[in-house]
């Protein structure tokens, strides 16, 4: 897989991560109208009762119409960074490798952001930089529906029913819940460390 376009996600899920891994260049798309109930302000990820969904809350521009993503504010009123840090202790203290990342994922959750792009850039350039992977990386200047690339952005969406990359691993809480596929790559950062680069780059994807 050569380029893809894809939607800068809150952290992205394991799937989007393949894909991007995969790839040896990745153009993120920054000049779409932002939808609600999608990757763009929510991860999931594997807790004590099932998966849990953790979700950034956004300001709505209401009856003046569609807003642009890279103009989409954080509504910080609410106090949502100190709430997913807990849900991240709670779901992974417990994992092999949540101490190894404990560091430079708290970072996020401590500084303030009012922007939404800039806060999943930011994360975006944390996890790439946990993960170790390097590609060619550029934003779209223009929005366009039909695009030369392999064009992900389709798949990122929460409604729809996306490839799911083939990755198979242990989660904490696997013995009382099962195994859930395609959460958050933090899900499998915190639970196989270094060793999640190698799985994203040799899973199955659909092409």
């Amino acid at each position: 897989m050569n380029s893809i376009v894809a939607t800068l996600p809150y952290g992205g899920s394991i799937t989007l991560w393949a894909y991007m891994v995969q790839a040896t260049h990745v153009i993120l798309e920054k000049h779409d109208h932002y939808q609600k109930q999608t990757q763009r302000n929510r991860l999931y990820i594997h807790g004590a009762n099932g998966k849990l969904l953790l979700s950034i809350p956004v300001k709505h521009l209401g009856k003046e119409g569609h807003q642009h993503y890279k103009d989409v504010q954080i509504d910080n009123s609410f106090s949502w960074q100190g709430q997913h840090w807990k849900s991240l202790e709670a779901a992974y203290r417990s994992s092999p490798y949540f101490e190894f990342y404990e560091d430079e994922i708290e970072f996020i959750f401590q500084k303030r952001f009012t922007n939404l792009y800039a806060f999943n850039n930011t994360f975006f350039k944390i996890i790439q930089g946990l993960l170790g992977v390097s590609f060619e990386l550029s934003f779209t200047q223009s929005y366009d529906k039909e695009v030369g690339h392999h064009d992900i952005r389709p798949q990122q969406e929460v409604k729809s029913n996306p490839t799911v990359a083939e990755v198979s691993y242990t989660q904490v809480f696997a013995d009382q819940h099962g195994f859930i596929p395609n959460l958050s790559v933090l899900d499998l950062l915190f639970n196989k460390g270094p060793e999640s680069l190698y799985l994203l780059r040799n899973c199955s994807l659909s092409k």
